[in-house]
């Protein structure tokens, strides 16, 4: 059965759009900066489940925007690389017309290629056997058909190589426990995993379903080789449940940082200025149900507890404390420039004496802070 998510939920899918249009771009100026004085200059873009360029609507679809975003940079138009792909002949049929009808499309020096195949074991082994060029690869299957952990590994082995990919959680909490589904599930989360998780959840509140298949996933993709992992939720029209995710995987720091900032923008509920890496519409009508929580405070005390004793840079303590958090770099900011106002740590070169800029201390990668020893 095909999800309506697309047509029910227009707004959440230009977010999705968004996160992914945005990442794109940051990750292949970071990319082809690196190789500005190598001979091969290529990067690549991969959309296994692309659809038909458009939406019901007529509103671009996600590999539109991307190749309008490659037309538009002279770096992109020169070295990107893109393959689309979608078992329907009808939605591949209708991409090619929609990719055609581009303004400018024919300056790009790759042309767009798009193909008509089914994702599973073929096209897994034939990524598991090509050595990539650089490649940010997006999966958005209408369910769970096709994604597995091994397609994602057949493309994150190799250097500067991210995968974005749609989580339908709906369909997969329900698929859990579905005996006929069971290689699916286990393609997905490994067998083993898969097994112990159905068995698990039987005990478990929705809430903590939701936390826990999550969590599951994520620990499945560290293993095999991920090294970060940054999920986003979208909920329903009440914002009640959590119907999708989408699930950020990489192998450096860098494009861990670059996703948080991109998912932060899109989050509809921030708290202490730290974003929800959720998109919620019930938290645009109802914001003071996202106000209770006062997550800025809880990080002042997580610091103070984590680092006692210690004396580290602004830098450090981000880099070493903000994996699996939903702290951005900002957060930390404040809140060291917080704790330190308030004489709970002490910051070289003192707040007093740190450069100003727009009225504000400036709180540089740099500056060290001494944390006092636990009582």
């Amino acid at each position: 059965m095909a999800d309506d998510f697309f047509d029910e939920q227009a707004d959440q899918s230009k977010v999705k759009t968004a996160i992914v249009a945005k990442y794109f771009v940051a990750w292949a100026q970071v990319i082809s900066s690196y190789l500005k004085n190598k001979s091969d200059k290529r990067i690549a873009y991969i959309d296994l489940f692309a659809g038909p360029g458009r939406y019901k609507s007529g509103a671009k679809s996600t590999p539109v925007y991307i190749l309008e975003q490659a037309i538009q940079n002279s770096m992109l138009r020169d070295n990107l690389v893109t393959h689309f792909n979608d078992r329907d002949e009808a939605n591949t049929s209708s991409l090619i017309e929609s990719i055609n009808g581009i303004q400018d499309v024919g300056k790009l020096r790759h042309k767009p290629q798009v193909a008509t195949e089914e994702v599973g074991e073929n096209l897994v082994k034939k990524f598991e056997k090509m050595n990539l060029i650089p490649t940010l690869m997006f999966v958005d299957p209408w369910g769970y058909k096709g994604l597995s952990l091994r397609l994602i590994n057949s493309v994150l082995k190799d250097w500067a190589c991210e995968c974005l990919f749609f989580f339908n959680y709906s369909r997969i909490n329900m698929g859990l426990s579905n005996a006929v589904v069971r290689d699916h599930m286990a393609a997905l989360f490994g067998k083993e995993r898969a097994e112990t998780l159905t068995a698990q959840l039987e005990q478990l509140t929705p809430e903590e379903r939701e936390l826990t298949i999550v969590e599951r996933l994520c620990e499945a993709l560290l293993e095999m080789g991920g090294k970060y992992v940054l999920p986003f939720g979208f909920r329903n029209e009440k914002g009640t449940r959590t119907k999708h995710h989408l699930i950020f995987v990489s192998k450096h720091p860098l494009g861990y940082k670059i996703m948080k900032g991109v998912m932060a923008t899109e989050s509809t509920s921030i708290e202490q200025g730290v974003p929800s890496f959720v998109y919620s519409p019930a938290s645009k009508r109802q914001p003071l149900l996202f106000e209770l929580a006062r997550p800025l405070d809880d990080l002042e005390d997580m610091l103070l507890k984590d680092f006692a004793g210690q004396v580290l840079s602004m830098n450090e303590i981000y880099e070493k404390h903000n994996y699996g958090r939903r702290y951005i770099e900002s957060n930390y900011k404040a809140a060291l420039s917080k704790m330190e106002l308030a004489g709970k740590i002490t910051g070289n070169p003192s707040y007093d004496k740190r450069p100003k800029r727009k009225g504000e201390v400036t709180c540089a990668p740099h500056v060290k802070f001494a944390f006092p020893n636990r009582k």
